[in-house]
């Protein structure tokens, strides 16, 4: 009867007796395991693979080969980082540039446009090739970004020895002109740079590792393929780099708003010249602004309070060509 704790099996006994159903005997299986974690923090949930690269607790997880779908991918494919363009007018802009494209996805089933008409088109004329990749393959390839059914994957950008530079610069028919970027944090500042590095006749730039700037697929697209014919060095100390080409020679010139000598006439200008340029916000650091022979200024209304840093650089290049000339 209901409440009759006298009758057979209403009370538990302990001892070895207890039933396998009850969790007693599979208890200790369970033991050690804590919380089930979020779906997030699993690396082969799907929402775990939409999260940036830059979120806490991100780590690179393999998908398991089962899972696999379409073209099985080579190299750094996991995230939509600095080797992708992804999206139909970033990619057509970019072809159209002439940006080195390691490989171009289409997605089975995209639905056509004018655009991607043009990119079909200009693969074709300039022999691009495409792969065909479904659209999950092409979400996990690009990191979840909104790719349009088409994304390109760049090289690896191989930046140049700084010591080379130096050595071009020197050997040159002409008075060695390099260009040093300190805190220069967007690319697309970064890829002016060297664009118009090259137009006034600069043998390279150099970039520091750290706080700065790479040359990722915006910064290529803004040089306008100019990274592809002025070298781009990459160092680990500005600084040390910075006195390595003053010993060579060469005058070492910051851009200072407040400095007092002019661009258009620095000491040294006909000679050997490494131009420093800082970010538009901060300028130059306080150890890179120690570091430079000479600081000069651009002239410049009082209604604005600076340029950009990219604007800056072209105008103490032309203004450096122009006094050589």
């Amino acid at each position: 009867m209901p409440g009759n704790s006298q009758r057979k099996g209403a009370v538990r006994k302990k001892g070895k007796t207890t039933p396998a159903g009850s969790g007693g005997r599979v208890r200790r299986a369970l033991e050690g395991k804590g919380p089930t974690p979020k779906a997030e923090d699993r690396p082969y949930h799907k929402a775990y693979r939409k999260r940036r690269p830059d979120e806490p607790g991100r780590t690179e997880g393999k998908p398991k080969a089962s899972a696999r779908r379409g073209p099985r991918p080579t190299g750094n494919t996991a995230t939509a980082g600095s080797d992708w363009v992804i999206g139909r007018n970033p990619v057509l802009e970019a072809l159209q540039a002439g940006l080195p494209v390691r490989r171009a996805y289409v997605a089975e089933g995209v639905e056509r446009d004018s655009r991607l008409r043009d990119i079909l088109k200009y693969a074709a004329d300039h022999g691009v090739p495409l792969l065909q990749a479904t659209r999950t393959e092409l979400d996990r390839l690009t990191g979840g970004g909104v790719h349009q059914g088409v994304a390109l994957q760049l090289p690896e950008f191989e930046y140049a020895d700084a010591e080379d530079v130096l050595a071009d610069a020197l050997d040159a028919e002409t008075p060695g002109l390099v260009v040093a970027c300190d805190s220069i944090t967007d690319p697309r500042n970064l890829g002016a740079i060297v664009r118009s590095a090259a137009a006034f006749g600069a043998h390279g730039v150099i970039i520091p590792e750290r706080r700065s700037a790479q040359m990722t697929a915006a910064a290529w697209k803004t040089s306008a393929g100019a990274a592809a014919r002025v070298p781009v060095a990459q160092v680990t100390n500005l600084n040390r780099t910075l006195k390595q080409y003053a010993d060579a020679g060469f005058t070492v010139v910051g851009l200072d708003g407040e400095a007092e000598t002019d661009i258009a006439g620095f000491p040294g200008i006909d000679g050997p010249v490494l131009l420093v340029v800082g970010s538009e916000g901060e300028g130059l650091s306080r150890l890179v602004s120690e570091n430079c022979e000479v600081l000069a200024h651009i002239p410049i209304g009082s209604a604005v309070e600076s340029l950009n840093a990219s604007v800056a650089a072209a105008i103490a290049l032309y203004e450096v060509s122009r006094s050589r000339a």
